[in-house]
């Protein structure tokens, strides 16, 4: 039983990590039909997330927009067993708004202001599926506030610091094993909030008439979470075992370091490479401490050891006229969970991901639209703590608009 309660909290926590490890990378429609590149570029208000640097060069502006994420997530069991289950459907709605305000032409100050959702993830399996001991729901949401300023220092070089407030909150079910007078399982809840701090920083070059060159970093957010709550639906006659309680920890969110590269091929073709590099080693361990502690509920330092990873990132914009810029892009993204360490929360893999999207102007407001798709992946792993095996499949359809008015 103490083992059970252990691995039931030191996994809770895990989906905070899936903000972190589970990253939403849809913070413009713009970017998103080039694959999400960015760095390199001037994007506007947008460039507040993508490189401060490069809102130095942006006129005043406001923009917002939003994602529909239509996801599967697979399970099955390693052969010869047959069985087979997946996640339900919904739908995540990450959104993006930003503000750039230029105080005169001839200022080179800009100020920016952006919301955003970053991190966040949504999963649910059938209440009575094979790893109902481990999950049968869990829910992240977080939101990022970012006020910035960027410096035009000349004609090529613009420099940039935003200043991040982040908060989340998250929901999570996961069956007990032990039965209710009714013949069902216990069920333990666990939810709470947090908040944290942190910076963007960006520098954009203008190396040559027709190639630019940003690097930006968005520092790791340590987020405290202070009075998260713990309930637990089990036999009364186990309830002091099981008692509600608060508990605390501190989660680290990964740093992000990004090297961007525009060139403008043509009067009409421009080109974007970008590579991230998520230094997410910085979640060795899940360190988890119960304000009220039993024999069955102790504090957890579970290990989860994820390893640094690269994204790299295409793409590609072609204006066919003045109202209309049609885009592709794809990536490579690396999944930062090591073998034996897969979990119903984060069944990641590598994935590949390709996206198309167009761009139409009316004067002074333009709309930008963005579909990708990412591809199927597959990967089978053995947990080394539950020992839950099996053979894990995704892929993802994501729609998404902008809208953005320049003053």
């Amino acid at each position: 039983m103490k083992h059970i309660t252990t691995f039931l909290f030191s996994l809770a926590l895990s989906l905070n990590v899936v903000a972190g490890g589970f990253q939403v990378n849809l913070q413009g429609n713009r970017s998103a039909g080039m694959g999400h590149t960015g760095t390199g570029l001037r994007l506007g208000a947008a460039s507040g997330f993508f490189n401060p640097g490069a809102l130095a060069f942006s006129r005043s502006e406001v923009l917002i927009g939003i994602n529909l994420i239509s996801a599967y997530v697979g399970y099955s069991e390693f052969e010869p067993g047959i069985y087979q289950a997946q996640k339900t459907d919904d739908i995540g709605t990450p959104f993006h708004g930003y503000a750039a305000f230029k105080l005169s032409d001839d200022s080179p100050f800009v100020f920016g202001l952006g919301v955003y959702t970053p991190f966040g993830s949504s999963i649910a399996y059938d209440d009575d599926w094979k790893g109902q001991f481990l999950l049968r729901e869990m829910g992240l949401r977080a939101i990022f506030y970012q006020g910035t300023v960027a410096y035009q220092v000349n004609e090529r070089l613009g420099i940039g610091l935003g200043y991040v407030f982040g908060t989340g909150d998250f929901v999570l079910r996961r069956a007990v094993p032990l039965q209710l007078n009714n013949g069902e399982y216990g069920e333990a809840n666990l939810s709470g909030a947090g908040i944290g701090h942190g910076f963007n920083v960006g520098v954009l070059y203008d190396v040559a008439e027709n190639i630019s060159i940003g690097a930006s970093y968005r520092s790791g957010i340590g987020v405290s979470l202070d009075e998260g709550k713990a309930r637990f639906d089990v036999p009364p006659a186990l309830n002091a075992n099981f008692p509600e309680t608060n508990f605390t920890t501190q989660l680290n969110l990964p740093s992000v370091f990004n090297l961007g590269i525009g060139i403008k091929a043509s009067a009409k073709l421009t080109l974007a490479l970008d590579m991230n590099y998520v230094a997410w080693s910085s979640y060795d361990t899940l360190s988890f401490d119960f304000e009220q502690n039993t024999d069955n509920l102790e504090d957890v330092n579970s290990p989860r050891q994820y390893r640094n990873v690269v994204i790299l990132r295409l793409g590609a914009e072609y204006e066919l006229n003045e109202k209309l810029t049609l885009r592709a892009g794809t990536y490579y993204d690396f999944t930062p969970v090591q073998d034996g360490f897969m979990t119903p929360e984060t069944p990641d893999m590598d994935k590949i991901g390709v996206s198309i999207g167009a761009s139409y102007t009316y004067k002074k407001l333009t709309v930008d639209a963005s579909f990708l798709f990412v591809t199927p992946g597959e990967r089978s792993d053995t947990n080394l703590e539950t020992q839950f095996a099996g053979v894990w499949s995704s892929r993802a359809f994501i729609p998404g608009v902008s809208f953005s008015y320049k003053f």
